[in-house]
């Protein structure tokens, strides 16, 4: 059951996000607005993300960690209502802010959580399992958005995500115990400012960190551009990119699981520099596609599908090896390790739009650089981390 908790407070980002998005059309009809102004919404939620994961790190490192997801997920329940009753624009963005500052929690502290009890190698293998949970939500959110909303229009959706928050609440109340075993003394700012200072001079925690961070960054980009190429340039109809978009998902799930199986025979350390070969091959291919103006989807479909495998593949180790020597500052890691994820994400995304010039070429660029700079952060680790002896049950 905790497992099962962990993920879904991982899914609450792409549970926030895909459910919502076939509702663009309608709200931005029903709130009168101009084309991508809805779109602002999205990235406020981003923007509240990335603000409080910052916050909740530290705070969980001197609170413990159920005081603020407690807090967190309050606040996201709270802003999902508040947003079914949004008449304006402003009032869409503020609240979508608010749901993103509450929501985070849920993702910087399962991390956390799990570098509380585990060891790194079965730290590996409990990430894969919850990738697996949260890779459903991918597939679930937009079919579920899309039920919503024609059955009881858009604001039903965010309704809908309220009781979503609840039921994370009533879990977090029956199954969550304290993970923190010792609490930091201070939460002032200059040590806080100065924890964060020194994580990012840890070259082993910011590489391990970077290489997951550009390969999720990567996928960021295919999720930005891929409507474009799939249904613009290639005439793929919605439905069509619904069912590529929910394939590819299920490859991040199925990828999770094969790393659950290898780390019984290797550890982390061992998987991971094997495996940041995977997305720059999806790079190589859309680049190859490019050049040699293939027609057709013959190679994009497979680089696609394995880009978004790769997540699979990469975070769970990635994450493992990040957090293995954080333990008196879990919570702080755990939090600059996803804004770092959520952030490369955000600027892959901004420059396929800022790049857009009608073909697959910034798309393409965008993913086979990001994984370029994936490998290359894997050298920034000065020395390999050294394998533990022993485990810890979850």
């Amino acid at each position: 059951m905790l497992l099962l908790l962990l993920g879904t407070l991982t899914a609450i980002a792409p549970m926030s996000t895909d459910m919502y998005l076939p509702a663009f059309p309608a709200i931005q009809t029903a709130l009168e607005l101009a084309p991508g102004e809805v779109e602002l919404s999205f990235s406020a939620y981003f923007v509240g993300m990335l603000l409080g994961m910052l916050c909740y790190g530290p705070i969980s490192d001197r609170f413990g960690r159920k005081p603020p997801l407690l807090f967190g997920l309050s606040l996201y329940t709270l802003a999902s209502l508040l947003l079914a009753g949004s008449d304006s624009l402003t009032e869409l963005i503020g609240w979508r802010f608010v749901q993103g500052l509450g929501g985070c929690a849920g993702a910087v502290l399962a991390v956390a959580i799990v570098r509380d009890r585990c060891t790194p190698q079965q730290a590996g293998r409990v990430m894969s399992l919850i990738t697996l949970v949260m890779g459903v939500a991918p597939v679930f959110a937009p079919l579920a958005g899309g039920l919503v909303l024609e059955l009881w229009g858009w604001h039903a959706i965010f309704v809908a995500l309220a009781g979503f928050g609840v039921c994370c609440l009533l879990g977090l109340l029956t199954v969550l115990d304290e993970s923190l075993a010792q609490r930091s003394a201070s939460l002032a700012l200059r040590p806080v400012l100065a924890g964060y200072g020194q994580l990012l001079r840890d070259r082993r925690f910011i590489g391990y960190s970077l290489s997951q961070a550009c390969t999720t960054g990567a996928m960021f980009a295919y999720i930005v551009g891929s409507p474009f190429v799939l249904i613009d340039l290639h005439g793929v109809s919605p439905q069509r990119f619904g069912l590529f978009f929910g394939i590819n998902a299920i490859g991040l799930v199925l990828a999770s699981q094969l790393v659950r199986l290898l780390l019984r025979r290797h550890s982390p350390l061992q998987l991971l520099p094997r495996l940041l070969w995977a997305p720059l091959l999806a790079g190589s291919l859309l680049v190859l596609n490019q050049l040699i103006g293939v027609s057709g989807l013959w190679l994009i479909l497979p680089a696609f599908f394995v880009l978004v495998s790769s997540v699979g593949l990469v975070g769970p180790n990635a994450t493992a090896l990040a957090m293995a020597e954080q333990g008196a500052r879990a919570g702080q890691a755990s939090a600059l390790h996803v804004s770092l994820t959520f952030g490369m994400g955000m600027l892959a995304g901004l420059l396929v739009s800022r790049l857009h010039d009608g073909s697959l070429l910034p798309l393409a660029l965008v993913v086979f650089c990001f994984n370029v700079a994936g490998l290359l952060a894997w050298r920034l680790r000065s020395e390999p981390l050294a394998e533990p002896a022993q485990e810890v049950g979850v």
